[in-house]
């Protein structure tokens, strides 16, 4: 295992092992303060582990737990089915590919004149890396920063966290941007130690401090079609559909498509 995914999967264990409900493992609450949180030694028994073992795993030691004590202790600390994956795939036990290959520059032909095709959905599509590799004309009009940013600042997350015209766009931007942090971390996995997201990572923690609690909370979750609202300066509040998925023949990419919310 890397270093960088054993420190992260050792700073992912220490955040869900604080963020539990005692009650949830079963446990009474520890003096009239602490009504959340487990100590190592209660997880370390629940999983069946050594405790030295399992602060060895916190502490990022160089060491190899075996898929079964993993799965004990996804078990033990109540993880969803995305954070369990995301746990795995740390410890080198993912099925996908942990060296992708460089992320398009832009969308390949075929996949922007998709994206031009559906003319009154906003469409984009992103690498690994979250970097916006294309989009269409009503993409344009929801958010039009996107022509303008720099190439090295279409990222959607830097985007998300710097650009103040964002945060008006979105009513929602606490909640929302959090979101993607989760949904960003759980994407990367083992890559984040590869440079670009290292890079990125360190970029934001220095430019946004929302970024850096939202990054610190060790946060997961898998995406997921909902409903989005947005506030455009022009058109008022917009409630779409925001649906994504993956191009067969390209992997490495994602599509996102915003469609009309039904009516109510």
């Amino acid at each position: 295992m890397a270093e960088q995914s054993r420190v992260e999967l050792g700073g992912f264990l220490r955040a869900r092992r604080e963020n539990l409900s005692r009650a949830d493992a079963g446990l009474p609450p520890v003096g009239r303060s602490r009504t959340t949180g487990l100590r190592r030694e209660e997880v370390s028994y629940l999983s069946g582990v050594s405790v030295t073992w399992y602060t060895w795993l916190e502490q990022g030691r160089d060491i190899h737990p075996s898929r079964q004590v993993l799965d004990a202790l996804a078990r033990t600390l109540r993880l969803t089915v995305t954070e369990h994956a995301y746990l795995l795939s740390l410890a080198g036990y993912s099925t996908a590919a942990t060296t992708a290959r460089p992320p398009a520059a832009t969308a390949p032909p075929a996949l922007q004149r998709f994206m031009d095709a559906l003319a009154d959905s906003p469409s984009y599509t992103v690498t690994a890396d979250w970097r916006i590799a294309g989009w269409n004309a009503a993409y344009a009009a929801l958010y039009p920063g996107v022509a303008t940013a720099r190439a090295e600042d279409r990222n959607l997350l830097w985007l998300v966290f710097t650009d103040p015209f964002v945060r008006e766009l979105l009513p929602d931007w606490d909640v929302t941007s959090r979101r993607f942090v989760a949904e960003f971390r759980a994407d990367a996995g083992p890559r984040l130690g590869d440079p670009a997201y290292l890079d990125l990572v360190s970029r934001l923690e220095e430019a946004s401090p929302e970024f850096r609690s939202a990054w610190a909370a060790h946060d997961i979750e898998g995406f997921a079609s909902r409903e989005r609202v947005f506030r455009h300066p022009t058109a008022g509040l917009i409630t779409l559909e925001h649906h994504q998925f993956v191009p067969s023949d390209h992997p490495d990419l994602h599509v996102v498509v915003y469609t009309p919310a039904p009516q109510r």
